[in-house]
């Protein structure tokens, strides 16, 4: 029996992958409570139980005497059992937030296992995990049963286990894939500089060669496209821009818009906002879809974007000339009221002696 409890032990160690040492612990704490209640000991005194981890024999001590009673055997051996397993619980929890705490800001892959209010639940083999509805991706639907893979967004510690809060609308999500699939950004020979994402709708992911003789958007698009595809599927048709960084804003500014054609660009570089100009047929694809190019590129850069048409633009130079100039002349008109509100030294005093005069006759009269 006594070697047995050790087998029984070490194939937990194996299986569930908890230290041993952390159940001979829970064995002994098991052990000790048992003892407290076949033994009649003062609440002051100490109660001690110890496991032999080469023999597995069990002994408890009272204050240093140990502890004999025929039923202690039976009652110990309840007791213990109570305790381990909620001991080993105690462990797997621990076991599971260590290791999905250390994976936060991976892919981790497992299958759909039930649906609760909208938010996916699913089966990660040792634990589970949910992906809530803000998670997904636009109007993405998955079956019982159906593989997933999913962004590690943060762990949670709870009394019932840890709980772990999976993503699939997080721009890391798309990074991350890409890093799978194109070996170079994995190797770190090339850099994503920055994520701009509508789950669901459009991604805008900017990348930099730090060798010449690798070219980015090359790399991440593959051999007929192939490695953006298989992004492409795993989002379930969500539309991907790869754009060529670069440290000349205009240069990035112009691909960030891409496919649109830039005609002319104000830059106010304090502000971080640019004054797009595009021929009118360019308009619209530089605006994209309910403005969502044009978003999308100015999240990307970290820069205000507002795109003119030549004719749009005439205009809004038209107004900022008008603005100007009634900035100019309510300036002015403020001068003048100054000026007149200002009396020279003379005339004040003038009046001040004018009203001296009108009190001396007041009083001359009375």
């Amino acid at each position: 029996m006594q070697s047995e409890l050790m087998a029984i032990l070490e194939q937990i160690e194996r299986d569930k992958g908890i230290a041993k040492e952390v159940l001979i612990e829970a064995v002994e704490a098991a052990v000790a409570s048992a003892a407290r209640k076949v033994w009649t000991v003062d609440k002051e005194e100490d109660v001690t139980a110890t496991l032999d981890p080469k023999t597995g024999k069990i002994t408890a001590f009272a204050n240093g005497q140990e502890i004999r009673s025929s039923e202690f055997g039976r009652i110990a051996a309840q007791t213990a059992k109570q305790v381990v397993l909620q001991k080993i619980r105690e462990a797997e929890k621990d076991v599971v937030y260590v290791e999905y705490s250390a994976r936060i800001g991976q892919i981790i892959s497992g299958s759909v296992y039930r649906f609760d209010r909208g938010n996916v639940i699913v089966d990660l083999g040792k634990t589970e995990a949910i992906i809530p509805r803000s998670e997904l991706c636009g109007k993405e639907e998955f079956k019982q049963g159906d593989r997933v893979r999913a962004f590690v967004l943060e762990v949670q510690r709870e009394s019932r286990g840890p709980q772990i809060v999976l993503s699939r609308a997080h721009p890391n999500f798309v990074k991350r894939l890409f890093e799978l699939e194109v070996p170079e950004i994995y190797e770190g020979i090339i850099e994503v500089k920055a994520i701009a994402r509508d789950p669901g709708e459009r991604t805008k992911i900017s990348v930099f060669s730090k060798d010449d003789k690798v070219d980015c958007v090359g790399a991440c698009v593959g051999m007929r496209g192939s490695r953006v595809k298989n992004i492409v599927s795993e989002l379930h048709g969500e539309k991907i821009d790869i754009v060529r960084y670069s440290s000349d804003i205009k240069e990035y500014i112009q691909a960030a818009l891409s496919p649109a054609e830039i005609s002319q660009m104000q830059l106010l570089s304090v502000e971080k906002k640019a004054n797009i100009i595009v021929a009118d047929d360019q308009l619209s694809l530089a605006i994209g879809r309910y403005g969502q190019n044009v978003r999308l590129a100015g999240r990307l850069l970290g820069w205000e974007l507002d795109i003119f048409s030549a004719k749009q633009w005439e205009e809004h130079l038209k107004q900022e000339g008008e603005r100007t100039e009634e900035v100019e002349v309510v300036e002015e008109i403020e001068e003048e009221v100054q000026g007149g509100n200002e009396a020279p030294a003379g005339d004040a005093e003038s009046s001040d002696g004018a009203v001296e005069e009108s009190s001396s006759d007041a009083g001359e009269d009375k």
